[in-house]
């Protein structure tokens, strides 16, 4: 596991507006935690820390913290958590835990897959990841950057479990042995388009049918009757 240094200094002052100056100078608040005692408020250069943050260790970067004072000191820790903006995406706040490198740390590494699988290459199928990372108890110097699992020889419908995963040395694996880490599904087949149904022929009900039919009779007689002469008044007798 990679280890670094990083410089900071004791902070004295606590609270919201001591924090936001801190980062309009560039600068991160921090605490440090250790079971049974207070924590312990630092702060440090942003981008020191990205820096740190950025190696191929990620988060779970061992650090030496050297900090400034009058008792310079030197604390061995690891990322708790780091809040960020949600918008500008910068931190704001980093929380670490004190170790000890002769005691075992629980912490989440990177699941990565190699190669192309058997079943994706021949039969078009498709690589589903599961999980992307893997629960794991070791040493801190033990800490893998990641665990990366050979998936070539996987045919569709073959998945690889967490029991077929063998851990680097030192390095116990926590899931449940029985879960699914990832698996090559069969190819996506596209349903095909229901045929369009041949439209029905409007049909009407028998009764409303006749009237039609009937309707032009009747218009048809009664211009007959209206054209009958009226009867002529009968003749007096002379």
């Amino acid at each position: 596991m990679e280890k670094v240094i990083l410089k900071v200094d004791e902070r004295k002052l606590t609270g919201k507006k001591v924090a936001k100056d801190l980062r309009n100078k560039g600068l991160i608040p921090a605490n440090v935690y250790k079971a049974g005692k207070d924590a312990t408020s630092l702060q440090f250069s942003a981008e020191d820390f990205a820096d740190i943050i950025h190696t191929k260790a990620g988060e779970n970067v061992i650090i030496t913290l050297k900090i400034s004072g009058e008792k310079a000191k030197e604390r061995t820790v690891v990322i708790k958590e780091i809040q960020r903006d949600p918008i500008k995406d910068r931190i704001l706040h980093v929380d670490f835990n004190e170790i000890s490198l002769t005691e075992a740390l629980k912490v989440n590494v990177p699941l990565n897959s190699k190669g192309e699988p058997e079943g994706v290459k021949k039969d078009g199928g498709v690589l589903e990841h599961i999980m992307w990372e893997l629960q794991i108890e070791c040493l801190p110097a033990d800490i893998p950057e990641k665990i990366e699992v050979d998936v070539t020889a996987l045919k569709i419908g073959e998945a690889i479990y967490v029991k077929n995963i063998i851990p680097p040395e030192g390095v116990k694996m926590l899931n449940d042995p029985e879960l699914i880490t990832m698996i090559v599904k069969p190819p996506k087949v596209e349903a095909a388009a229901p045929a369009e149904a041949a439209p029905e022929a409007a049909t009407e009900p028998e009764l409303i049918r006749k009237k039609k039919e009937e309707a032009p009779e009747e218009a048809e007689a009664a211009p007959k009757e209206a054209e009958k002469p009226a009867k002529e008044p009968a003749k007096e007798g002379k």
